[in-house]
């Protein structure tokens, strides 16, 4: 592994716009988040991902396309649907480009969830891994939406340690 750093930016849900599926004002403070770290950093590479259930624009490529912070590679990971998938389908971006630390952006109710995924796929390959929180709101309906997707984690992390085993 090199000494590159990264910064991966999982999607933080949205909602329709128009018809639209769009992200929303706390998935743009974790790209405004991604954006100060990325001048404070070392840098040279900003991951962003996450999907779009409705078609269209992904939240990585929304992400992406919202990007205002200094001139480094961005890189999307357009297909996953989940927090588990983030960590696994970001990770073969980072070990190709020989990237070996990690600094994952969450929203602040997000961590525990990012934590357990993130370290549990990142650090096995080599890449050392650290979380950032942005100061982004804590709303009830984020809380909830926590508290109802823990019971599905084992098996989250189940499914995306046999996806990298397939790949890998």
């Amino acid at each position: 592994m090199s000494d590159g750093v990264a910064i991966v930016v999982p999607g933080h849900g949205a909602g329709r716009w128009r018809g639209e599926y769009r992200i929303g004002p706390r998935c743009l403070g974790l790209v405004r988040e991604a954006e100060r770290l990325a001048e404070a950093l070392p840098a040279a590479t900003v991951v962003f991902s996450g999907w779009s259930p409705a078609g269209g624009r992904s939240e990585a490529e929304q992400m992406q396309a919202a990007w205002r912070g200094p001139d480094v590679e961005l890189v999307v990971e357009p297909t996953a649907a989940v927090t588990a998938q983030n960590a696994a389908r970001t990770l073969p971006l980072l070990l190709e480009r020989g990237i070996g630390r990690a600094v994952v952006v969450c929203a602040p109710l997000h961590l525990y969830r990012t934590r357990y995924f993130f370290s549990r796929l990142y650090e096995p390959s080599g890449v050392t891994t650290e979380f950032h929180v942005a100061a982004v709101p804590r709303t009830p309906a984020a809380l909830a939406w926590e508290l109802l997707a823990l019971p599905a984690c084992p098996v989250q992390l189940r499914a995306a340690r046999a996806e990298l085993a397939r790949i890998g």
